[in-house]
């Protein structure tokens, strides 16, 4: 799991349109990231999360930010995820779940009572230069852009 202070872990892979997105191609930029992990598109939980992300963009774009939207499933899910909800921000299809491994994202979780490996849901939210400034582990999905226009945790 990512510390506080730690840099941007490598990683590249396609996003919702098929596009190659590389961690440098988020540091450098003038604006923080945020990176938020979610189990599947067009679930409850997920879809109030990227609303929440979609209805605060102006706001937090206003506030510098960028935002990066990843799970397991294929770039064509998040296509269709995307236009459905008309989220402005990309979507980021991590097949293989390397990137969600690196950040700290995937491992064991309680699904209807049985333990499993999947996706935990979290925001990290790094500088300008991709060094990790704040990690969201209990998100609110309805409010998560609230939790970080607020600095809550």
């Amino acid at each position: 799991m990512l510390k506080i202070g730690d840099r941007m872990p490598a990683f590249e892979v396609m996003d919702q349109d098929g596009n190659m997105v590389r961690s440098e191609d988020l540091i450098g930029n003038g604006r923080k990231t945020i990176i938020y992990f979610y189990p599947k598109d067009n679930t409850s939980g997920c879809t109030a999360e990227a609303c929440s992300f979609r209805d605060n963009y102006a706001a937090l774009t206003e506030a510098g930010y960028n935002v990066i939207g990843v799970s397991k499933d294929s770039a064509k899910s998040h296509t269709g995820f995307r236009a459905k909800y008309e989220l402005p921000f990309r979507l980021l299809a991590d097949t293989s779940t390397a990137m969600l491994q690196s950040f700290g994202a995937w491992g064991e979780k309680k699904m209807y009572g049985k333990t499993v490996l999947g996706t935990l849901r979290r925001t990290f939210i790094f500088s300008q230069d991709g060094i990790l400034e704040r990690i969201i582990e209990k998100v609110d999905t309805k409010n998560a852009a609230g939790q970080i226009l607020e600095g809550s945790v």
